[in-house]
């Protein structure tokens, strides 16, 4: 196919930067916009050879950069977003709905394609199937993040701009290797449990996570790019379609001598105040703000993906999670000393 003229908006990000690099090395035109890190990287941490890297902040009109940065681009892959659950609405509302705004706006001005990345979890706290066809659910979120992305949502699917959304699930770690560049958001938690600081969890009964490794998250942004005219108007899930089960997770912790299985307690029963101090607050400041992922169980179906790109997630049960585990045990992101030496 033709070569493409792509701006990728927090191409600084995991995600951004993973699909900067693979579009770049399929011959594409890649620009990036980075805001507080300049450096635009692989996933191998490798940088990336872009056509231009442009320093702008998205919460601003046309995203702080001379009109002149913007014209000469047919898509725009809007990945900037903040991620974290511990803000304020103020702050969610300024870079996931105002900043999807100004791409929109940009989009718009630029003659440009719009894919937008948003996140499975628009569906909010819901149990059961979720097709790509259906639309956020106006209220009924686990935090912030989850709301504002559906907001952001929205604005994409009213734009009348030629669009396309993916909605990954749980990032982590490629599947050959388990690799990620950035240990955050949810791999803060898991440390915080797998160490044994954190020893409980409330958790539901059948609750499931859904793991998606970022090659095939990065795989399915790519080819909904290099096929935008048959993507138009569609949401489309970048998910394992293969959710984990919550024990399985524990047990997969567990199953490593120098780390502690997380005691997983029913909603009802969790009692926070019951809890250590210590655990308590690490609890409250970092485990609990992704408790949700415990709690839930939406199946994600992915058949419009697969069937638009032919892709398909490979198998993400016990064996990847020890893979994903073996990897952070690696590079030192979790200890690998025994609880009998560190007792």
């Amino acid at each position: 196919m033709a070569a493409l003229r792509i701006l990728i908006t927090g191409a600084g990000g995991l995600i951004g930067g993973e699909v900067a690099a693979r579009l770049a090395a399929r011959g594409h035109r890649v620009s990036a916009l980075v805001h507080r890190n300049p450096q635009v990287r692989g996933n191998d941490g490798h940088q990336s050879a872009l056509y231009r890297v442009h320093h702008g902040d998205v919460s601003v009109p046309g995203f702080d950069l001379d009109a002149a940065d913007t014209a000469d681009h047919d898509l725009l892959i809007h990945c900037a977003a903040t991620t974290r659950f511990d803000l304020k609405d103020e702050d969610y509302h300024a870079v996931n709905v105002v900043g999807t705004a100004h791409a929109i706006e940009l989009a718009r001005a630029s003659d440009m394609a719009l894919l937008h990345i948003s996140t499975a979890y628009v569906c909010g706290k819901y149990d059961g199937l979720v097709r790509e066809v259906d639309r956020p659910r106006p209220t009924g979120f686990a935090n912030g993040y989850e709301a504002s992305k559906a907001h952001g949502e929205v604005l994409v699917a009213a734009s009348g701009l030629r669009h396309a959304i993916a909605r990954p699930s749980v990032v982590v770690g490629d599947f050959e290797s388990g690799a990620i560049r950035t240990f955050d958001t949810i791999y803060a938690a898991f440390k915080l449990i797998a160490e044994g600081r954190v020893r409980h969890m409330a958790a539901s009964a059948g609750a499931t996570i859904d793991f998606v490794p970022i090659d095939h998250v990065a795989a399915g942004i790519v080819a909904l790019a290099e096929n935008m005219t048959a993507a138009d108007g569609g949401r489309y899930h970048l998910v394992s379609a293969q959710p984990v089960p919550v024990a399985m997770f524990a047990g997969a912790i567990g199953e490593f001598p120098q780390f502690m299985a997380p005691l997983l307690v029913s909603p009802d029963a969790f009692d926070l105040a019951a809890l250590p101090p210590l655990e308590r607050r690490l609890y409250a400041r970092v485990a609990g703000l992704y408790s949700s992922y415990f709690q839930r169980d939406p199946q994600f179906d992915d058949a419009r993906f697969r069937a638009l790109t032919g892709l398909v997630c490979p198998p993400t049960g016990a064996t990847y999670l020890k893979r994903l585990i073996d990897y952070c045990v690696t590079v030192g992101f979790l200890s690998d000393a025994s609880q009998a030496s560190r007792s």
